[in-house]
């Protein structure tokens, strides 16, 4: 009898340890594609970057040879590069708080039963959607030292006196591209406060209403501690956007006027591709990374801490 016992409990394991390793080889098989795609489209560009950076690689060389720490020790006695990083910081800080209020009274708007709240939606995610190259041009027209739409408007408001240079002028420069760059983003940031809040259940803010609790109390308390994952998620891509964002930059002013716009990325590129340095361009590229993964690192650990409660 105790034979037969040991025999059954033998076959039950064996099966137990089978089925575990059949899931774990099906689970592992529908990693594969991800793993593939971070090793060739992130992993082999990154560690290409890397060895640009590390060498004296350039347009004009054949053979690019072992420089170790110089480029990065040469890029951070540049004043350029210096003034693009804090340019960079100030432009994703700044950026960022204006995306998150206008996203958020955006997306409260948008949850609200209104007439026309389905042509609302496709308005507001308008800005998001349309191609960079064409948005940042119709502002560029919309700025535009002797045709700007924006001081025609303003001065017949009598909002502003004089036409001032929105793109030409180092004070007003870096307000127009933050501008534009809100404009751009804040759908996002909408949209995903939207699909948050949606998930929400109502019961919840009604007991809470029946309460007492005000509109600003049940957000704190109720509404921002259920959609916490999808704010941090979507702070994480809007900081890497912010972040990575030349386009925007490139495009209406070109790093001008006197680098008052300048950003790494802009930086970047015009020492890598347009002076063709690739050792230099790589890493001022790569001055970034430090400054993404503590971002990165701090969003997913506050990530993970509210899903273990």
């Amino acid at each position: 009898m105790a034979d037969a016992e040991l025999a059954v409990g033998r076959r039950v394991g064996v099966r137990h340890r089978a089925f575990t390793r059949e899931r774990l080889v099906f689970g592992y098989s529908l990693l594969v594609p991800a793993i593939l795609y971070m090793a060739l489209l992130v992993g082999v560009p990154f560690f290409f970057s890397l060895y640009l950076a590390l060498s004296d690689a350039s347009v004009g060389n054949q053979v690019a040879q072992y420089v170790g720490l110089r480029n990065f020790i040469a890029i951070f006695q540049d004043s350029t590069v210096r003034l693009a990083l804090r340019n960079t910081i100030v432009f994703t800080v700044i950026a960022g708080i204006f995306k998150i209020v206008l996203g958020t009274l955006m997306a409260f708007l948008l949850v609200q039963e209104i007439p026309g709240k389905k042509f609302i939606r496709s308005l507001v995610v308008l800005p998001w959607t349309l191609p960079v190259a064409i948005s940042a041009l119709a502002w560029k027209w919309m700025f535009d030292p002797q045709f700007s739409a924006i001081n025609y408007v303003a001065t017949r408001l009598h909002l502003i006196h004089g036409w001032p240079n929105w793109l030409g002028e180092p004070g007003l420069a870096p307000a127009a591209v933050i501008a534009v760059n809100v404009w751009r983003g804040f759908p996002f940031a909408a949209i995903v406060l939207m699909a948050g809040m949606s998930a929400v259940p109502p019961e919840l803010l009604d007991a809470a209403k029946v309460d007492g609790a005000t509109f600003f109390l049940r957000y704190q308390h109720i509404v921002i501690p259920l959609i916490a994952p999808i704010l941090f998620v979507g702070l994480l891509f809007d900081t890497v956007f912010t972040l990575s964002d030349i386009s925007i930059v490139y495009l209406l002013t070109m790093g001008g006027p006197e680098n008052f716009t300048e950003i790494l990325p802009t930086r970047a590129f015009e020492i890598g591709i347009q002076a063709g340095a690739l050792g230099r361009g790589a890493a001022i590229a790569l001055v970034l990374f430090p400054i993404l993964v503590p971002v990165v690192y701090f969003l997913l650990r506050n990530l993970r801490r509210r899903e273990a409660l």
